[in-house]
Order: structure tokens, then sequence, then C-alpha cells
């Protein structure tokens, strides 16, 4: 089901990312469970909503990458 606000997502998402890395998931995964409702648009027998969570993690990881020393979620440097 599709997340209208930052504070549905998760616990996962919101206690780990930063806002704007929240916004990013918030949107991939409203667009992908949009794009990926018919089950022969998604790969093997992944379900609508697990299609959509691994969408938007890899939309956050475009911009984001997670420290190794911190565990912490921060902006990748240009």
């Amino acid at each position: 089901m599709p997340y209208d606000k930052l504070s549905e997502l998760p616990d996962i998402v919101k206690d780990n990312l930063p806002k704007h890395a929240q916004e990013i998931y918030k949107e991939a995964y409203n667009s992908a469970w949009d794009q990926y409702k018919d089950a022969e648009d998604r790969r093997g027998d992944a379900s609508r909503e697990e299609t959509a969570h691994r969408v938007a993690w890899s939309a956050v990881k475009n911009d984001y990458e997670k420290d190794d020393k911190s565990g912490k979620w921060k902006k990748k440097k240009d």
C-alpha cells in the first residue's frame, strides 16, 4: 500500500535513513507500487509490496550509502 506521509514508512526506514533519503524511499516506493501492479511486470514470484520495497531501497542507494564505521546512512559524495 502506498505511503502518504514519512511517518507511515516502516521503522527500519524511519529509524535509519536521513529525512531526504526517507523522501526518496517514499516516492520510489509509491511509483513502483503503481508501475508493478501486474504480476507479469515483476520478477519471479515477488509480491507487489516486495518489489516496491526493493525499488525504493535501490533508489536510496543511488544517493546514499551506509558508513562502514558508524553504520549510519550518509549522502554519497559527488
